[in-house]
């Protein structure tokens, strides 16, 4: 009778299915992972598409401005799978693809149904990741920073944006995109005013980013990059990014001193090329590479 007994509980062991004994009902504790690593970069903070925060428990129960975004119980009525199965559109998390995985759609449609139950008090005691790296990090690091790119820029320089393909191949969806200059640097950590980012932003170049503004960034926002850049363009954990020495620039701005745009000190190398011959308070075009004192030395300047 024990052998009997035993059975089902052995084979059940062995054919993986023991979990059916136990309480595998999700929480908050469980989703929590995914929202961190795919949805907080925009919702978060102050500038939270619609105000939906998605930091905690809390602020994700209570919605966004146009109301909840979880149903507990009922995951078909719930906005949030709606945009995460792209139901609505545009689908989430907006950097996608690859959107949320089928393993973790289904994990946070589970949470749902059963209730979209907290994790208790060890969640409601827990500071987010943000929060923590700003009270700790002396510095301005791509965490600080990733919620304006998400917001304001990650809508077209993204691998299918609204416009299509991001422009010019520039992609602002991680940290390693932003920073790559294969095709050519667009931030010169250091050095903010040879950061084509930077010089779109500011309106130096034309057309100024966000390409959908006005409004523009605010000068917070603006500042805050520029710190970022100055700082070194660190990367979550505060490590300072390597100088893209050799790398193309593409500038564009008013040259504001034979050999100044908009008050930045170009290099002179003895063979640049000089076309549409350019004068001091001209809209030019300068190309160029990018020296090892994070200066840019001239090839080309060219009246636009």
């Amino acid at each position: 009778m024990k052998t009997a007994l035993l059975l089902p509980a052995t084979l059940f062991v062995f054919f993986g299915f023991m979990p059916h004994f136990q309480n595998t009902t999700p929480t908050f504790a469980d989703i929590e992972p995914i929202l961190e690593d795919r949805c907080t970069m925009c919702h978060s903070g102050s500038r939270a598409p619609k105000q939906l925060r998605l930091t905690s428990f809390v602020e994700l129960m209570k919605g966004s401005e146009d109301g909840p975004v979880v149903v507990g119980g009922k995951p078909g009525q719930s906005e949030l799978m709606d945009r995460i199965k792209g139901i609505s559109e545009p689908r989430m998390p907006l950097n996608g693809p690859p959107w949320l995985r089928d393993e973790e759609i289904a994990l946070i449609e589970q949470w749902i149904d059963a209730g979209a139950p907290d994790a208790g008090k060890a969640a409601a005691a827990k500071t987010s990741q943000t929060e923590i790296s700003t009270m700790k990090s002396e510095f301005v690091t791509f965490e600080d920073v990733e919620p304006i790119l998400g917001i304001r820029c990650m809508k077209c320089h993204n691998t299918k944006g609204l416009m299509g393909p991001a422009p010019e191949g520039y992609l602002l969806n991680n940290y390693e995109n932003a920073l790559d200059s294969r095709d050519r640097a667009r931030i010169v950590p250091g050095n903010p005013d040879a950061s084509e980012l930077i010089r779109r932003i500011r309106g130096q170049a034309l057309p100024r980013m966000p390409f959908d503004g006005p409004p523009y960034l605010d000068s917070a926002e603006t500042e805050l990059l520029e710190k970022w850049i100055v700082q070194g363009a660190r990367d979550k954990v505060g490590k300072a990014a390597r100088i893209p020495v050799g790398a193309r620039v593409k500038l564009h701005g008013m040259l504001s001193g034979r050999w100044t745009l908009d008050g930045l000190d170009l290099m002179r190398g003895g063979r640049e090329r000089i076309d549409k011959n350019p004068q001091i308070g001209d809209y030019v075009e300068v190309r160029g590479r990018v020296t090892n004192d994070r200066t840019v030395l001239v090839e080309r300047i060219r009246r636009r």
